[in-house]
């Protein structure tokens, strides 16, 4: 059995029994960082084979993570930080083992893009994540533009020194928009700051960075109608007037009475 393992993204205490329970219990452990992830193993004593499994080995690294579990072996998963598989390596290796049908399974635990959406307070009824920017600006505005007018919570992966120009390349693309940087959550210093795409944020960067940026405003067409376009539209649609009258007033957000008029 393959476990991809959620880790803590900043205070070690957030790590589930589960967790702890799988990972003391693997014959070996595929850490992002085999240095890193000593820290979190040292503090709750768990003593395992590590072996490096990151961004640059991937492919390489999950064949032989196939051929351990063919030989009987468990394996664990983890990254330096949140979710495996999250913008973090994981994806070629669930879909190898799905291609060669072993059996696989997910521990939960803290995920960075979900605990900003709570400390945001952007609308989070709705939300895409992006993951982090492409590095190209000319790429970066090509993959801003396809996400431009979409009516949700846009949600970002930032490192400190990309932060500002990040905010820029979005803010070029998007025009005005609120937005929310996160940054150190679970830690001390964690701090979601609002401001508006135009001013950028006014603290020194530090830490890895969520960014929050507030969906597109969609424009209703019937509002360009006239008061007596809009009724007759819905009246044209099955509705009878009354209806009609009170569906055109939620949508102009006036009173039905004010509307009487254009219905004599």
């Amino acid at each position: 059995m393959l476990y991809f393992v959620g880790t803590p993204i900043g205070n070690l205490k957030d790590i589930s029994l589960r967790a702890l329970e799988v990972l003391k219990s693997v014959d070996e452990i595929a850490c992002e960082d085999t240095r890193h992830s000593l820290g979190l193993l040292n503090a709750y004593e768990i003593k395992k084979p590590l072996f490096s499994y990151h961004k640059f080995n991937e492919k390489e690294c999950s064949e032989k993570i196939i051929e351990k579990l063919k030989d009987g072996k468990n394996i664990a998963v983890i990254s330096d930080a949140g979710m495996p598989v999250i913008s973090d390596p994981g994806n070629v290796l669930a879909q190898m083992l799905i291609e060669n049908g072993l059996e696989f399974t997910v521990i939960p635990g803290a995920c960075a893009f979900v605990s900003a959406l709570v400390l945001g307070g952007l609308d989070s009824s709705k939300f895409c994540f992006l993951g982090f920017m492409p590095e190209k600006q000319s790429e970066r505005k090509e993959f801003l533009q396809r996400y431009k007018d979409l009516d949700l919570t846009l949600i970002f992966y930032c490192a400190p020194h990309d932060i500002k120009r990040d905010i820029e390349s979005v803010y070029s693309v998007f025009g005005q928009r609120r937005a929310v940087a996160v940054k150190e959550i679970t830690k001390l210093y964690e701090r979601a700051e609002q401001f508006n795409l135009e001013d950028g944020i006014k603290s020194e960067p530090k830490g890895e960075y969520v960014l929050l940026v507030e969906g597109a405003k969609i424009e209703n067409e019937n509002l360009k109608l006239s008061e007596k376009e809009h009724i007759e539209l819905y009246i044209a649609q099955g509705l009878d007037k009354k209806d009609a009258l009170k569906k055109v007033a939620k949508e102009r957000g006036v009173s039905k009475s004010s509307l009487y008029k254009y219905t004599i």
